[in-house]
């Protein structure tokens, strides 16, 4: 059993309930968001009796562009950033000495095969799909990620809703606090008869459906600090669990971390506040105007093709209401039979024309223009116009990717690597470079391609230097072109091991210059001798030739 002052406890459970009641705004937005864009998803926003009303219908989405759009962010985020198919990030010595020594390139490079596979072989890529829905949508997304006997490691998300976040004084995330429910048994199951309350232990000796009985629980992802609920000194962050009940200190249980075990992106953080904003909450108000005139257009279509009508009253003895192919009968019709009571002619072609300018809208807000981009062109057009155009989206783009870098894919990396470190199953570095710092470089295809838009000024001084040195050949001398040369490699994603590192290359031109000295000294020792033939061939009367009259001085 494991217990802590039930003071210090009292004031944990506060801190906890705290950062849920700071939730409460933002939960209140999100659950529009879920109305609106993905009612079947986040149903633990609504209380018990509608999540068992919306599990049959879904009553406020007419037209589904907003969450086709959602669903199409979403996907070019994963193919574009991590996508299961091809390598996503390069592992590189922090000071570039792997340029250097070959045996630290092809050590990193077996550790970023062996990293990838480990990913694809578990629920990496999954966890990361549904992470990019929840930032789309919700600007906030959690994925925890733990050791697993099985693959290594595992990674859950976490629904929206059921945590909270906590920042520190920089502005990035430093706690997280989740409530749940799930049953006895699998509390029994994992923590062990002895860490539970009495009363729960009391419902698991009941037996029978008595062990399915809901228990909320508690879970703390914090730093470690030096207090009654402290790990081993040697653990950065630590993880607490307890029954919501609890009262008197009970744990059931606490552990330390070398990392933090989870991720949790944001994708765009406006002052010191814990949750993001994202183009879901930007396209919200389309969304819902796109329901409302699409009801409005439907029932103008309804009116017209089943307008309410007016009967002889020797029709029928039971008059209906006046909806859409509802009849009202009345005395004193002259001709027997029906006519609507009055014509309804709606500008359909203006109302359809309005609904494909607010679809169009949602969808930028979406950028669905970016991952869409050719086959939404009305006409053909040129390959260097596609990049221009793609490269304005992606400056667009550029804040949310380095985001998601410093605060998804970084410490996910880096969870990853100490783990599969500590298991050992990623090979030792080479001799001499066990303290050398390892950094990350993404070599996806938005990573690329937004790498591509900073070389741009590289390559119009190139053009520059090419158009001026006919004119003045001195230009070609400006350029450091070893440093022009490799750093525009690197901007757009050259592998190092295909570029020559400099002893490399100043043993290469070594060689040729030697080459370069020893054909010389061949041709000059073939000028010679046929200068010497050439004297000794040419007579200078007397018996004797000019080589002759050389040598004798």
């Amino acid at each position: 059993m494991i217990k802590v002052p039930e003071e210090a406890f009292r004031l944990k459970r506060a801190y906890a309930r705290s950062l849920v009641d700071e939730m409460g705004d933002f939960r209140t937005h999100w659950r529009l968001l879920a109305d609106y864009i993905l009612p079947n998803r986040y149903q633990w926003l609504c209380n018990e009796k509608e999540r068992r009303q919306r599990l049959t219908r879904n009553p406020n989405i007419i037209d589904g562009t907003g969450t086709q759009a959602a669903r199409t962010l979403a996907a070019g985020l994963l193919n574009g950033i991590t996508s299961p198919s091809r390598p996503w990030f390069r592992l590189r010595l922090k000071r570039w000495i792997d340029e250097q020594y070959p045996e630290a390139r092809r050590w990193l490079d077996e550790v970023e095969r062996r990293m990838l596979r480990a990913m694809a072989e578990t629920n990496f890529y999954n966890a990361m799909a549904v992470m990019y829905l929840d930032l789309v949508i919700f600007g906030t997304a959690g994925v925890l990620i733990y050791e697993d006997y099985e693959n290594v490691f595992r990674c859950y998300n976490s629904p929206l809703g059921e945590f909270a976040l906590g920042v520190t004084p920089r502005q990035i995330v430093g706690s997280f606090v989740r409530e749940y429910n799930t049953t006895v048994e699998n509390l029994v199951n994992t923590y062990g008869e002895e860490n539970l309350l009495e009363t729960t232990r009391r419902v698991y000796k009941q037996g029978g459906a008595s062990r399915l009985a809901p228990v909320k629980i508690c879970h703390i992802i914090e730093q470690n600090e030096k207090d009654a609920f402290a790990v081993p000194s040697i653990f950065k962050y630590r993880e607490i669990y307890f029954e919501s009940s609890s009262t008197d200190g009970q744990l059931l249980s606490k552990r330390g971390y070398y990392e933090r075990p989870g991720i949790f992106p944001r994708w765009e953080v406006t002052g010191n506040d814990a949750y993001g904003s994202c183009p879901g909450m930007d396209a919200l108000a389309d969304i819902i105007q796109l329901q409302h005139e699409s009801k409005r257009k439907a029932q103008s279509l309804d009116y017209m093709n089943q307008p309410p009508t007016v009967a002889d009253i020797q029709l029928s003895r039971k008059p209906t209401a006046l909806l859409p192919g509802g009849r009202t009968f009345v005395q004193g019709i002259n001709n027997v039979g029906v006519k609507p009571i009055y014509t309804v002619n709606p500008p359909i072609q203006e109302m359809s024309q309005d609904l494909r300018d607010i679809q169009i809208r949602i969808s930028n807000f979406f950028f669905n223009d970016l991952f869409k981009m050719i086959s939404q062109l009305e006409t053909v057009r040129s390959a260097t116009e596609i990049d221009a155009r793609k490269e304005e989206k992606l400056v667009l783009l550029g804040p949310v990717l380095e985001r998601n870098q410093n605060e998804g894919l970084d410490p996910a990396v880096n969870r990853i690597y100490n783990i599969m470190t500590r298991a050992g199953l990623l090979p030792p570095p080479p001799e001499g470079l066990e303290e050398e710092e390892i950094e990350i470089q993404y070599v996806s295809i938005l990573s690329a391609a937004q790498s591509a838009v900073g070389v741009i000024p590289i390559e119009r001084y190139l053009q520059v230097i090419g158009g001026v040195a006919p004119v003045y050949p001195g230009a070609v001398q400006i350029p450091n072109w070893d440093e022009l040369l490799r750093e525009y490699g690197r901007d757009i994603g050259v592998k190092s091991k295909l570029i020559n590192s400099e002893k490399e290359v100043a043993a290469q031109r070594a060689a040729m210059a030697k080459q370069m000295a020893a054909q010389q000294a061949v041709e000059q020792v073939g000028a010679l001798a046929q200068a010497g033939k050439t004297m000794s061939e040419t007579d200078v009367g007397g018996g004797a030739n000019a080589l002759q009259m050389m040598l004798s001085g």
